[in-house]
């Protein structure tokens, strides 16, 4: 007989989004020494998403286990020291006693990943192994335009569970991805959580951006002015409100304002400034 995967429900709040859910609802009774670690690489990745690095920082020690200490790079990687979380990741995935554990790998791929260095996030996450690997991999894939890999990493989790909610997900993303008739498949994987699970901005945000492909942006806006309600700081929600706003020629500046405060690394905000630079340089020359 099956054992009952006691960490479910704390593993579906935190691939939805439900950061603070998955933080509050942590104390699960009966966990063997491998789900506690599990159960405890959640909850510092909860608070992470939260953006409490320093407190993922001063809980973690050096006598951690691996899969914790890996936690703690990314931590600081975002925490702004991203020159000593890579020389320790790097190190530490060149040791053949932890170098093949599945979280290390996981954490080097979304470092890689936000540095957009894809080959080398790649080397690491590649081999799979687990679904959270595989959702890596399809999210890489599609970040390098590369949909038809995407669909081959989807296929792996598919096969190995076709209803878990990371497969899901991943199926939506790539839905999204690949746009035209895929995009109301995508609606419906979102609608389908939104019944199942606590509503949250993760979830709010796919639906809107399925409503944009769709042409529905008086909708999108209603999910997106919901899902900044439940976080006003949240750089997705604020980004597409921000293009949701420009195509019903409505005012964006303040979402505007309140990215490049928050997130100034954001890459809407990137794009804008880049765009000013242009537009500078282009009225000097004419000047």
């Amino acid at each position: 007989m099956a054992t009952p995967d006691l960490l479910f429900n704390l593993r579906n709040l935190f691939y939805l989004g439900a950061y603070q859910s998955a933080i509050n609802n942590s104390d699960v009774p009966g966990l063997d020494a491998d789900a506690a670690a599990e159960r405890d690489v959640i909850v510092f990745r909860s608070y992470i998403a939260l953006g409490s690095y320093q407190l993922v920082i001063s809980e973690i020690d050096s006598s951690a286990a691996t899969s914790l200490q890996a936690v703690k790079l990314l931590a600081l990687y975002l925490s702004g020291d991203k020159e000593g979380a890579i020389s320790s990741l790097k190190e530490w995935l060149s040791d053949s006693a932890i170098g093949s554990n599945p979280v290390l790998r996981l954490i080097a791929g979304i470092i890689f990943m936000h540095e957009q260095d894809y080959n080398e996030a790649l080397k690491h996450t590649h081999t799979g192994g687990t679904l959270d690997l595989h959702a890596l991999n399809v999210q890489i894939f599609l970040k390098m335009h590369r949909s038809d890999y995407a669909d081959k990493q989807l296929k792996i989790m598919q096969q190995t569970d076709e209803d878990h909610t990371l497969t899901q997900l991943a199926n939506a993303w790539l839905d999204i991805a690949v746009g035209g008739s895929k995009i109301r498949e995508a609606y419906l994987i979102f609608q389908d959580f939104a019944e199942k699970y606590p509503m949250t901005a993760m979830v709010l945000n796919g639906k809107a951006v399925c409503c944009m492909h769709m042409g529905s942006f008086e909708e999108a806006e209603t999910l997106l002015l919901e899902a900044l309600n439940k976080d006003a700081k949240d750089p997705e929600t604020l980004a597409n409100l921000i293009v949701c706003n420009l195509h019903l020629g409505k005012p964006s500046s303040r979402f505007f304002s309140q990215l490049k405060l928050s997130h100034p690394d954001h890459v809407l905000v990137k794009s804008a400034a880049s765009a000013e630079d242009n537009f500078e340089r282009a009225l000097q020359s004419v000047a």
